[in-house]
């Protein structure tokens, strides 16, 4: 049975890798995986009770993932379609390219942290298609954004994915997360950040005249949308810490308040005008395929834990390497060609709380280096994916101007999180 779990998954995940040439959404590729995962674990266990046990128990951890998830991007696609986000892209203002980088790095990194990496990405290279002109400095731009917005969201409990589900599968606290990761990926975000800067310096930025987009909101609604949903979004792990409920219900509770907010304020609007700004229409907007991939995906990698691969591969690594930071440090680099999302669902499966308590060095590092090391690939990460498809950037062009700067910013990182590591230990 062992054998099969483990061909079924790679043939599933080499169909996820290649989305793009064969043409299947991973989504669906996630699903099958899944599906034929669990049909041959069961046919193969003979325990109906304890398989419907192990069964339940996924579904709720994969639920309270997925259900995070879309409260959270509900809250984002409220913000958006009320023109929230002009509150910040209206203030970029610089005078230099170099100074623009500078900018553009800093709110990719603190943007990052409060929403996370790819709708930051989205935000910040749609702006750049009204800031830049010239499409070469442009795709330069986005390559930081790329790397600034992974680095950004690794510190965050909710500003990457991987961070998240560490987060709510508790191996790590939102106060420990922040103030262990914070300086670490700082440094990721800088090292590429300073390169780049130097390499615009002397060139004189100006903004292109564009006129005065259209708008169906108030600058009011615009401000009160914002700054509710931003309250929402921060006041999650505080909810956590406050009443030990699970993050979901934070996330749900503020969409609520949000869509509460939302109807009163749009009650004597006509209905044709407030039709598209209503957060009944932004659920309709989600990335509902992102989502079903989450979910698919970590229902099949539950059904390598109860299997006892996961453990079994674990053992094998300690065994063979032993080092707990050589092995997380490759499995960050491992994310630059396999997705992150899987990576850490099986890392977290592999060693156990009882052995790594929570906020323990383990789960810290692997939040850093899971959530940075996919920059080192335009295609390891959501934020990368986002920016390739929106400025059509080359896999090979990425390559060969950022893998380099991403790989300098993710060992830098990593070198100041074991040194920290060391020395408050």
């Amino acid at each position: 049975m062992t054998a099969a779990l483990i061909i079924i998954f790679i043939v599933a995940y080499a169909l996820i890798a290649l989305e793009e040439p064969l043409g299947i959404n991973k989504s669906a590729a996630a699903l099958v995986g899944a599906g034929v995962l669990w049909t041959v674990f069961a046919m193969a266990s003979g325990n109906p009770h304890g398989l419907d046990e192990q069964l339940s128990a996924s579904l709720v951890a994969t639920a309270q993932v997925a259900f995070f998830l879309i409260g959270a991007m509900t809250i984002v696609e409220v913000i958006d379609s009320h023109d929230g986000f002009e509150i910040i892209t209206s203030r970029l203002r610089a005078r230099s390219l170099s100074s623009l980088a500078w900018l553009i790095a800093g709110a990719s990194f603190f943007l990052s942290a409060v929403l996370d990496n790819l709708t930051t990405a989205i935000i910040m290279v749609s702006l750049l298609r009204k800031l830049v002109s010239v499409r070469e400095d442009r795709l330069m731009f986005a390559g930081l954004v790329i790397l600034c917005a992974n680095a950004g969201g690794a510190w965050s409990p909710i500003g990457d994915v991987t961070t998240t589900m560490l987060w709510i599968g508790g191996q790590v606290t939102s106060t420990a997360i922040i103030t262990r990761l914070f300086l670490p990926s700082l440094v990721n975000a800088l090292v590429p950040t300073l390169i780049i800067a130097w390499m615009f310096r002397g060139r004189v930025f100006a903004l292109p005249e564009a006129a005065p987009a259209q708008s169906d909101t108030s600058q009011f609604e615009r401000r009160l949308m914002f700054f509710l949903g931003l309250a929402a979004l921060l006041a999650v792990p505080l909810f956590k810490m406050l009443t030990h409920l699970p993050p979901f219900m934070g996330i749900l509770l503020g969409l609520g308040i949000v869509w509460m907010v939302g109807d009163l304020i749009h009650t004597r609007n006509p209905a044709d005008e407030s039709s598209r700004i209503t957060i009944a229409e932004s659920l309709t907007r989600i990335d509902l395929a992102a989502i079903v991939f989450f979910i698919g995906i970590l229902l099949a990698v539950a059904t390598l834990d109860h299997a006892g691969v996961l453990a079994g591969i674990g053992a094998w690594l300690n065994a063979h390497i032993g080092r707990i930071d050589v092995i997380i440090a490759l499995i960050g680099l491992l994310s630059a060609v396999i997705d992150n999302v899987p990576m850490v669902a099986g890392v977290m499966g592999m060693f156990s709380l009882a052995d790594h308590p929570t906020d323990s060095f383990l789960w810290e590092f692997l939040a850093y280096c899971a959530g940075t090391g996919g920059s080192i690939l335009i295609i390891g990460s959501a934020a990368g994916v986002a920016a390739m498809g929106i400025e059509r950037i080359g896999f090979l062009w990425y390559l060969r101007r950022f893998a380099p700067l991403a790989l300098g910013g993710y060992v830098a990182g990593a070198l100041v999180y074991l040194a920290e590591a060391r020395l408050f230990s």
